[in-house]
């Protein structure tokens, strides 16, 4: 005994604790230290993914949460292959994620729904196309945003004409789980 570990108090404290005893039931320690700990951004950013494969979609779940998602919402696109709900495999990523990122917060993910569902919703929805010509990283305002991950096929020129705001990642075609994080990351940067 005697080891330190850290702990997030949801009180929004990181705690260093000295370990007394550990046991398959119970681990018991006594507070060494304690610092002030807000690792959750000052924008929410919902991630509106396209149904994905399951290997894909788990991956924008988890990297996303740990990057700093403040939600999810499956989107059934024209496109998606993927069909189904997993709601319970899909929050114990999204717990897993944010307890290895020491966040405060666990997202929440909705869906699959529609496009049109999602819009409804959305805050400031911004639809990732390759085409667009204004870069993602130009868009400063607002403050929260709702990104639109489509499918690896792309979006539909029908889910195109629904969303009026388009922004381009640069001239690569990605995959959808790779635009999810890259997007994330360029939108909380420019809103730092």
């Amino acid at each position: 005994m005697g080891e330190e570990i850290e702990v997030v108090d949801p009180a929004g404290l990181m705690l260093t604790l000295r370990l007394d005893h550990v046991s398959p039931e119970r681990v018991e320690g006594a507070i060494v230290a304690e610092r002030e700990h807000n690792p959750e951004p000052a924008a929410r950013i919902v991630i509106a993914v396209a149904h994905l494969p399951a290997p894909a979609l788990e991956l924008v779940l988890s990297r996303c949460t740990e990057a700093g998602a403040f939600a999810f919402h499956v989107v059934q696109a024209d496109r998606s292959i993927a069909r189904g709900s997993k709601a319970d495999r899909w929050r114990t990523i999204c717990r897993e994620a944010a307890m290895l990122a020491g966040r405060l917060a666990i997202p929440e993910v909705a869906g699959p729904s529609s496009l049109e569902a999602v819009l409804a919703l959305g805050d400031h929805p911004v639809m990732l196309a390759r085409t667009s010509r204004i870069r993602l990283s130009e868009l400063v305002e607002p403050q929260n945003l709702t990104l639109l991950i489509g499918p690896e096929g792309g979006w539909s020129e029908r889910e195109m004409a629904l969303v009026p705001d388009h922004a381009t990642l640069g001239p690569r075609n990605l995959r959808a789980d790779t635009a999810a994080l890259v997007a994330l990351a360029v939108a909380l940067s420019s809103r730092a």
